[in-house]
């Protein structure tokens, strides 16, 4: 998996436990599905997968780990592997972008990059098959950059990782889930919210002004190859400026999380947050519990969560002096679990509710 502020790695126990305290669950919503870490987890329990998130490169990265399945695609994906770790480096959109006006990459593995997505481009792929492939390009590409894990900026010097050669690795697809072939969505949470059915939904919303588009654009156009124009240090997609979302606004955050709860077709969820998001503990369980008339079960668990890398690193000014004090290395992860409860007995397609 990519490096990924906010990866849910070290919750995955405590969601998928959540997840089998629900009786006779076949079907889970991943609402925020980013990395797809979750989702993936999911389907190796056996789930039925339905993963969702409007930026290009996740949604990929779902329709790799989530809807793909290795019976169909692992053979075609091992030869592909083998034929683009044998091409020779080609310069173009890639290394001009990010290995020359910046330098996220060293322009050794900038080259073999752009040769080897256009490559894929050319291949004319099975959506799936081409997933896979973009994910272990883009995996192979997060093992040699030069950041922190965000592509906000990256590091003054070149980190040890960023000398090695660009070599790609079949991707941990993985067979068929027991209860049914995932499927991945590129749409807004909440028009996913409104067309999505299942027993469980796990919502993971972003949680403050960070945009996710911003801290990976380098991904995503890596992942659309539409090679647009560039802003800034970082050159970063101009379209970041547009491509805003709601869940990053203070001011609508509340009124937003409210509809996108209210719209999710599940008679369980399961929400994770931050302490560190525009909502504190008090107000999330309220707005949980408010859910279906006031007549919701809310448990809340709490977890204890190493805070991202930069935190750990410091604080440092543009001459890379330190310059500052970090005020905490941890924070604390709430997982929620909400039982509407007059619901809990209504399969997700429209059965009769028993009350």
């Amino acid at each position: 998996m990519i490096k990924y502020l906010g990866s849910k790695r070290t919750l995955i126990p405590t969601i998928l436990g959540a997840v089998r305290g629900v009786a006779g669950v076949s079907t889970v919503i991943d609402l925020f599905s980013g990395t797809s870490r979750v989702g993936h987890a999911l389907k190796a329990a056996g789930y039925r997968v339905l993963s969702n998130d409007h930026n290009a490169y996740a949604a990929t990265l779902a329709r790799c780990y989530v809807q793909a399945d290795a019976e169909n695609v692992l053979e075609d994906a091992t030869k592909l592997v083998r034929e683009f770790n044998a091409m020779k480096g080609e310069p173009g959109y890639f290394t001009e972008t990010f290995c020359v006006k910046s330098r996220f990459f060293q322009p050794k593995n900038g080259a073999r990059i752009d040769a080897i997505r256009e490559a894929i481009a050319a291949k004319g792929l099975d959506p799936e098959l081409e997933a896979v492939m973009l994910v272990s390009l883009m995996e192979a590409a997060d093992r040699v950059d030069s950041t922190t894990g965000l592509q906000m900026a990256y590091l003054k010097t070149w980190a040890p990782r960023a000398h090695n050669d660009l070599e790609l690795r079949v991707p941990e697809v993985l067979p068929r889930a027991k209860h049914g072939k995932g499927q991945a969505t590129g749409l807004d949470a909440l028009e996913a919210a409104k067309v999505l059915e299942a027993d469980v939904a796990y919502i993971d919303p972003p949680y403050n002004q960070h945009s996710y588009l911003g801290n990976y654009h380098v991904w995503e156009s890596l992942v659309r190859w539409d090679k647009p124009e560039v802003y800034g240090v970082a050159c970063k997609r101009a379209d970041v400026r547009e491509r805003r979302s709601i869940f990053n606004s203070r001011p609508r955050y509340a009124d937003a999380l409210r509809r996108l709860l209210a719209a999710v077709r599940a008679p369980v969820l399961i929400v994770s947050f931050s302490n560190e998001g525009y909502l504190a503990r008090e107000e999330m369980e309220s707005m949980l519990a408010a859910l279906g008339d006031g007549e919701c079960k809310v448990t809340t668990i709490e977890n204890d969560f190493k805070r991202y890398v930069g935190a750990q690193i410091g604080i440092y000014n543009p001459q890379g002096e330190k310059v500052g004090k970090v005020s905490h290395l941890t924070n604390k992860e709430y997982v929620y679990v909400v039982s509407r409860e007059c619901l809990c007995e209504q399969t997700p397609r429209g059965g009769e509710v028993a009350c």
